[in-house]
């Protein structure tokens, strides 16, 4: 069995030429039929799981490499351990696709699209799956808690948890771990799933220990040797024998400290490492643990991306998700567009060119969030920490304390993970931080954990802080420069994912703001506006403040921002017939700057646009400066509600929440009373 560890040495091929019928899989309804297969079967039956995900992945896009890594895995998982007693629970859930398929769910024709297969595990599609949250770490948390119930339940199953060893760098598991370690008893069986990577190789100091416990069959082989060859040489080699075997524990130790260390003495018991590709090697562990009475890791060696050979072959992430691709190259179906996450890549590094004090940190995602350039430039001015969002913002409130303006790229939606983080260590200390937010608003198909929509009404509540949602490419590079010259306070610069617009040039810029499109009636809606300034500032009421274009069309201001720049233009031009129409990007949408504030009096309405929660939104946030600078129009604001949102393409959501334009048109002139001739 120690031989077969290194995954290398076994044939792994996907045959993607010809795509062979599937003859074993179709008969898998229930993991209870797993059971009915002999050896060679299950090893068929990996092949043609293989060749099911490569077929369908390709047609619909999704993460294909961390599926085809736990193939055997999740085999071995479901012939040992019964899911119907056992719960497993899957860290970040996207290495779920084989689990889906062996639990009677193959038709994976509209996976991550709406009606179809969720992404990640889903508890609408299957008892079977338990934890739906896509942020790394969790896993083990959960795991002690559930385990933690079935013992006061009186329950007898297994609980397993699958966390890779990215994400293990993660401070969740560890603190879970100082917990599981304490309890030190139930049937909990944590699978240390090793493939070196998360996105990319896996960073830190615990890498490396595992790295080290990937060669520990060398004292094994030692052992081995001193068995075969001392034990046959008479009473002397018999006595050097047994004493090199009382001396096992030491030379463990003395190999992989980490395995007697890390684990061991913390009361967890640790076997492997195990290839995670040898089906009878994984039963023979996991039959093992059954035994245990209380917690065991296993560390599992695999390969991401295995047995297709353009994945195996894709060094910067084994192709961890991919679009629609021609499944016989592995080349994408869709043609590249320039997307934003490149023009930051482009613009940050320009930026640390000019300004040697500009540094740059990632939590494990490097080349997602386009810092890799800026690596290769400037290898010492970039730090990844690993899937530690928290410690990325609390080492970048450091740095800025050295005298440097660290900018943090992350998701969206993983920047919820470093609030705390960002308000007591950055913001209570003033610290000049740059937080660039990829994907944020709706992203769609990865499902509800993947929507950066939460990150307006957090950031509301940080004093001091700023933040940005640049429309288009210029307005990014332009809103990135400006963000990164505040040394004093934290500040956002938000944008979506996915392809640029087409250029939106503003006509003009007034005051902070840029004015997009004005009916041709705007110039005098801007005159009245600019008349009523000086009664705005003095606290007039905005019935005094509009009073001299009372006979004229109602006044309706729209502050459409970031992504939704162009959608407000659309409503503003379909309104023009109806209102006098101004349509303005904020640009800076906190705090809520004065001149907007003084802008709004002189307008009937304000309606907001943001791809973003409304409650406690960029809406939220003006209709309270309002209020407090006693100018009282009334603001109709739009955004996403508060609700956790189903996968679907971003436009189909867009569509289900009334954030289209002829949506949002009828809405306005509903809420407003100002009916079209045409409706009347």
């Amino acid at each position: 069995m120690k031989e077969s560890q290194n995954p290398e040495k076994r044939e792994h091929h996907t045959e993607t030429s010809s795509f062979p019928a599937l003859k074993i899989l179709p008969l898998i309804k229930t993991p209870r039929d797993l059971q009915k297969l002999n050896h060679r079967q299950l090893d068929r039956l990996a092949g043609e799981i293989r060749r099911f995900l490569v077929q369908s992945v390709a047609q619909t896009g999704g993460h294909l490499g961390p599926n085809l890594g736990v193939v055997e895995l999740t085999i071995a998982l479901h012939r040992i351990f019964d899911v119907s007693r056992d719960v497993f629970v899957f860290d970040t859930g996207h290495q779920t696709y084989v689990h889906k398929l062996l639990t009677g769910r193959q038709n994976f024709s509209h996976l991550r699209q709406r009606g179809g297969l969720s992404g990640y595990p889903s508890r609408a599609e299957s008892d079977t799956d338990v934890l739906e949250n896509s942020h790394a770490s969790a896993s083990l948390a959960w795991a002690d808690g559930i385990a933690r119930a079935n013992r006061l339940a009186g329950r007898p199953g297994w609980v397993v948890a699958v966390i890779g060893d990215g994400a293990f760098t993660g401070g969740m598991a560890w603190e879970a771990l100082n917990n599981i370690a304490a309890e030190n008893e139930g049937r909990l069986l944590i699978v240390l799933n090793d493939n070196g990577r998360s996105y990319a190789p896996t960073i830190g100091g615990l890498a490396h220990h595992l790295d080290a416990l990937r060669v520990t069959p060398q004292y094994e082989k030692a052992l081995k040797w001193g068995k075969q060859t001392l034990r046959g040489s008479g009473p002397v080699g018999n006595l050097v024998y047994s004493g090199l075997h009382a001396a096992k524990a030491g030379l463990r130790d003395m190999v992989s400290p980490a395995e007697g260390v890390l684990f061991d003495e913390l009361g967890i018991t640790y076997t492997g490492p195990v290839d995670g590709h040898d089906i009878a090697a994984l039963e023979f562990s996991f039959t093992r643990v059954l035994a245990s009475t209380k917690p065991v890791l296993i560390h599992v060696i695999t390969q991401k991306g295995r047995g297709y050979t353009p994945a195996e072959t894709n060094i910067s992430d084994h192709f961890h998700a991919i679009g629609r691709i021609h499944p016989e190259t592995g080349l994408p179906i869709d043609p590249e567009r320039f997307e934003w996450t490149q023009v930051f890549a482009d613009e940050i590094l320009h930026l640390a060119r000019r300004d040697e004090k500009i540094v740059a940190l990632t939590a494990a995602m490097l080349q997602p969030v386009g810092l890799l350039p800026f690596k290769k430039q400037f290898p010492n001015r970039v730090f990844d920490v690993g899937i530690a969002e928290a410690d990325a913002m609390a080492t970048a409130a450091g740095l800025a304390y050295g005298g440097y303006h660290p900018v943090f790229a992350v998701y969206s939606s993983f920047l919820n993970r470093a609030y705390d983080q960002l308000l007591m260590d950055v913001a209570l200390h003033h610290a000049g931080v740059t937080i660039c937010e990829d994907r944020s608003g709706v992203t769609g198909p990865d499902g509800a954990s993947h929507n950066g929509m939460w990150d307006i009404a957090l950031a509301a509540t940080v004093p001091g802080l700023r933040l940005a949602a640049p429309r288009d490419e210029a307005t990014l590079r332009d809103e990135l420069g400006e963000a990164v010259l505040v040394d004093n306070a934290p500040t956002i610069v938000r944008y979506p994912k996915g392809s640029l617009p087409d250029p939106i040039p503003a006509l003009r810029r007034e005051g902070s703001m840029d004015v997009l499109w004005e009916s041709p009636a705007g110039s005098s809606a801007g005159d009245s506006t600019r008349a009523s300034q000086s009664n705005a500032e003095d606290g007039a009421t905005d019935t005094q403040s509009r009073g001299s274009g009372a006979e004229a069309a109602p006044r309706l201001l729209i502050a459409a921002t970031g992504a939704f720049a162009k959608l407000g233009m659309d409503v503003g031009e379909s309104l023009a017939g109806d209102f006098n129409v101004k349509v303005i990007d904020p640009r800076w949408l906190l705090p809520v700057a004065s001149d907007l504030v003084r802008a709004s009096a002189g307008y009937d309405w304000v309606v907001t646009l943001e791809d973003g929660l409304v409650d406690g939104g960029f809406g939220s946030q003006i209709r309270n400066r309002l209020a407090e600078s006693n100018v009282f129009t009334p603001v109709l604001s739009y955004g996403i509600p508060k609700q956790f949102l189903s996968h679907a393409t971003r436009g189909e959501i867009l569509e289900e929440l009334g954030l289209t334009s002829e949506a949002l048109v009828d809405s306005i002139r509903s809420r407003t009373g100002v009916l079209s001739v045409q409706k009347a």
